[in-house]
């Protein structure tokens, strides 16, 4: 089973950078269609291929109910921080009161639906696939959060380079950041086993990036 998982780690990791990547460099859909089609298509289905191969249940992506409500309590604890600091950052950059005031309720709720259908596909994919393989993989949790925040920090480098054309310095700041998330949400995973912790923590890092873009 490790060489099974080492090599599907390796496979999924290479075809979402490749993938995903080129995706990203020659397609410029709107979010809607890029969160609700495109990213489930590009980073579930192959999660569900290794799956079936591998003969595991859905607990090993941690979709389950077992810790159900200490999950949501660590989301809320940790993700409190990451959404203030989401807020703080955009609130400013968007010249501060004035953006917030062109805030509708309308985009208030799309960009809630819109954080929580990509925080279902991406967490699912890099917590409950490849950090939970890592960790079984490596037998260490810290490693395992530090590899997977890296690749984290990866796929997101083409989202920087040909979708927002970030400076060097923005793109820098952004990335660190993504780091920092992955390695909040990974270290939340670990101690519930249960993908709904990471999720709520990226629907509270991703709302207020989404609600003033």
């Amino acid at each position: 089973m490790k060489d099974l998982q080492i090599k599907h780690v390796t496979l999924f990791f290479t075809y979402l950078l490749i993938v995903w990547g080129f995706y990203r460099l020659l397609f410029q859909f709107p979010d809607p269609l890029d969160e609700l089609i495109v990213k489930p298509v590009i980073w579930l289905v192959p999660v569900f291929i290794f799956l079936r191969k591998e003969k595991l249940g859905m607990e090993s992506l941690g979709i389950t109910m077992k810790k159900l409500f200490s999950s949501i309590y660590f989301a809320i604890a940790l993700g409190a921080l990451f959404a203030f600091e989401g807020f703080y950052i955009n609130y400013f950059k968007g010249a501060g009161a004035s953006a917030l005031g062109n805030i509708t309720p309308l985009a208030l709720y799309f960009s809630l639906a819109l954080s929580f259908i990509t925080g279902v596909s991406e967490e699912i994919a890099f917590r409950g696939f490849i950090f939970n393989r890592l960790s079984f993989i490596l037998k260490n949790e810290w490693y395992a959060n530090i590899i997977s925040s890296l690749g984290w920090t990866i796929i997101h480098v083409p989202q920087v380079i040909f979708d927002w054309h970030l400076s060097l310095y923005q793109g820098s700041v952004y990335l660190f950041l993504i780091f920092m998330f992955g390695f909040g949400a990974s270290f939340i995973f670990s101690r519930t086993k249960n993908i709904v912790a990471p999720i709520l923590l990226h629907i509270m890092w991703a709302w207020p990036i989404l609600l003033f873009r």
